[in-house]
Formats: structure tokens, sequence, C-alpha cells
């Protein structure tokens, strides 16, 4: 995955949290129980998951530290400072910053999928923010979280919220492949969920869970517009009008596609929840089904495609 190195970046998106303490004056904070966020985005890639696999199989009170895992409360995580995006600003100027940074690769893909997204709609589009944020943050719609809580998306704010060494915990924790573009399919899931916000079609689900729930066609039509976008980002122009993203090879796909394998639920619950598979737990949908929604995305470049509300079979 490359970017056009001499293509400007736009930062004004972005908020960086980092060395707040935690999140921003005017975060609500508080207890935030199971989820973060509620329906349409919930604990983002594989927070829900990962509350799901240490309550109901390791046996973990989530209301305190997890018994053997780590994993903090969700609930204590302070109000912190406001952003401070200087850094950001100064380091993450041009596409040849995204070639060779995290965060500015970060920032690249958030304008690209921002730029592609805006050309979809027709009207009532409005971009989200993105924030952030290391070690825990209190967001304004959707309390508290920590960084165990994985990426995710907050409806009530409108907000991606993500602590950028989840990249490493990915190779580290899920064995996933990982690299450039694994980490701007996360990304791009993320604001997948934003899409169906401001459609609506969030608000078509609660917290239930199972093989065929809500929650999964929720999960997998993110993964699905992450497709989509993939699909066209080598085309989507910056501001130089010039392509933003030049290049993505087989490689970059086959990557995505091992991150979608590695945080499906079954191979979470094999592998982090002691072996054993509960598809009545299935929240994100399984390793196959991740698979299958991000290529159909990917093949068809069309959002049409990825009613998985409507479709009577999901694998």
């Amino acid at each position: 995955m490359r970017f056009d190195e001499n293509a400007r970046l736009d930062t004004s998106g972005v908020d960086d949290l980092r060395g707040s303490g935690g999140g921003r004056i005017g975060g609500r904070g508080g207890g935030v129980g199971g989820r973060v966020a509620g329906a349409g985005g919930g604990l983002g890639v594989v927070g829900l998951i990962i509350y799901l696999l240490l309550s109901n199989f390791a046996g973990v009170d989530m209301g305190g530290m997890a018994a053997g895992g780590g994993y903090p409360s969700l609930n204590q995580v302070g109000a912190g400072q406001t952003a401070d995006n200087a850094s950001l600003e100064q380091n993450c100027a041009t596409g040849a910053s995204a070639n060779n940074s995290t965060d500015c690769r970060m920032v690249a893909v958030v304008n690209s999928l921002d730029d592609f997204w805006a050309a979809q709609f027709s009207s009532g589009f409005a971009r989200p923010r993105t924030n952030f944020f290391s070690g825990g943050v209190s967001t304004d719609g959707c309390g508290s979280a920590t960084s165990d809580s994985g990426p995710f998306y907050c409806p009530a704010d409108s907000e991606i919220y993500i602590d950028l060494s989840f990249f490493q915990d990915l190779q580290t924790r899920f064995g996933a492949e990982g690299g450039p573009f694994a980490q701007s399919y996360v990304m791009a899931h993320e604001y997948g969920h934003h899409i169906q916000n401001l459609l609506g079609t969030n608000r078509r689900v609660g917290n239930e869970t199972g093989p065929t729930s809500g929650s999964v066609r929720l999960e997998l039509q993110a993964d699905c517009y992450a497709g989509v976008w993939a699909h066209h980002a080598t085309t989507v122009p910056g501001d130089s009008g010039r392509p933003l993203i030049t290049d993505l090879t087989p490689a970059d796909i086959d990557a995505a596609l091992d991150t979608a394998a590695k945080i499906g639920d079954d191979h979470i619950q094999t592998h982090l929840g002691g072996g054993r598979v509960d598809e009545s737990q299935f929240s994100h949908g399984s390793s196959a089904q991740r698979e299958r929604w991000f290529t159909t995305g990917l093949d068809t470049g069309d959002a049409n495609a990825c009613d998985t509300f409507a479709a009577r079979d999901l694998d």
C-alpha cells in the first residue's frame, strides 16, 4: 500500500488525545456496562467479542480487574484534557509521511474514506471525527472505555475512537499478519459503522447475539463497506485531483483478509476462549463470514451488494 508522496494530508478531522490523560473535557465518563456504544459500533472490531469471551468462558467479572487477563474495567477511565493536534499537523503534512508512519497513514486513510463516502451521498453526508487515544478515553456520547475495548465507533457522537497500539495487538495477541492495509481495513470497518449510522441501519439492531443475529449482520455489513472502499481506493482523488492511494497489491488484500479471519468469532473463541466455539455468543461473524463479506464489497465495489439484513445465507 502506497500513498502519493506529494499529496497534502488533512488532519482537521482527527483529534489526537494521546497524552491527555484518557479523554477530554466534556466527556461524560461513568459506567458503560457490557457495551461502550450500544448497537452500531459497539466495542468495535473485537472489544465485544473479548467481553463475551472473558465473561462467558473464563468467568471474568468485567466490573473490576479481569482475572488472569489483565483487562481493566470499562468504567474506570476518567475525563482528561482537550486534544493537541500540533504534532500531528506538523508530522503528517504529506503522503510521504503516510508511507512511513502509522499515525499519518491513518490520517491519510481517513482522508480517503471521507472523500469516497462523501461522493456516495447526494445529500446528508457528514464525516465522522476520528480520535487517537492511548490507554483510555472518555467520549461525549458513549461513556468511557479502555484500550482493551478495541477500536470502536460511537453513534451518539458520530466519532471513531482508536488506540493505535491495537495494531500491534492484532499481531501479538491474535496472530494476524498485520501491515498497512490490514490497519486500513480496521479503520474502514469502523467508518462503515458511521455509514450505517447515517442511514439508520444501526437502529434496527439491539444487543442480541447469535450466528444470524442483527449484531452479526451489522458487523458483516461494515466489513462489506470496507471492501467497497478498498475496491475504489486507488481511484479516490486527493486534494491534487490525483489518487491519494497509488498502489494496492494482492499481498495487501491478503493481509486484510487474514485480519478479518483472525478476528472472526470462532477463531477468537478457539484461540482466546479456551477452545470451545459457542455460536450463540457470536456478535461479529465467523472468520469465513467476515472474509466473505469483505470480499463481496471488494469484488463488486457496490454498497448495494452489502445488504446483509436481506441475505438469507450469511456464509
